[in-house]
């Protein structure tokens, strides 16, 4: 059965569709209000907290997937760098570095106008995106802040794709 054969209603919250998915993944969450939710997901690298939240106004369901990172004062310019490197290469979502809560976060929205209702299959998609992009770019981000390399060199990292099964 497909994730979206479960709900057949019209008028679904997305919310309630993202506890179900994190019902469905076993992932620890805190349904924090009608219209948000916060979860951890276990990636490699480390985990992530994730929350999505339902904006009525403008119909919009946002994801912030968050991790913290604590740089050196003077490696945030080319930690930025290595931001707006990332971010060139994001076809969707885009990352930014929240320095007084000391977070990376990646921020996604998906517009629903209209009365669109978001899928199950799209809400998984959307965590999938975040947590995938996430894991990608975190061991640039790592070499920037701690291993004083170049941003350049660092995002080779993120860009480059592992073949085969070692």
């Amino acid at each position: 059965m497909s994730l979206s054969e479960q709900f057949l209603s019209d008028d679904i919250h997305p919310i309630d569709i993202v506890e179900h998915l994190a019902e469905h993944q076993d992932w620890d969450f805190d349904r924090v209000s009608d219209d948000q939710i916060a979860m951890a997901v276990e990636g490699q690298w480390r985990t992530y907290s994730i929350t999505l939240a339902w904006t009525h106004f403008d119909e919009t369901l946002r994801l912030i997937c968050t991790f913290e990172m604590e740089p050196p004062e003077d490696r945030l310019p080319a930690l930025y760098e290595t931001l707006n490197r990332t971010n060139d290469t994001c076809w969707a979502g885009a990352f930014s570095y929240w320095p007084e809560q000391r977070l990376m976060v990646y921020r996604y929205g998906l517009i629903l106008a209209g009365g669109q209702m978001a899928s199950p299959e799209q809400i998984d998609q959307m965590i999938g995106a975040a947590v995938s992009a996430a894991e990608r770019y975190y061991p640039a981000f790592q070499l920037v802040a701690w291993g004083n390399r170049e941003p350049k060199d660092a995002m080779q990292v993120a860009i480059a794709q592992a073949y085969g099964r070692a």
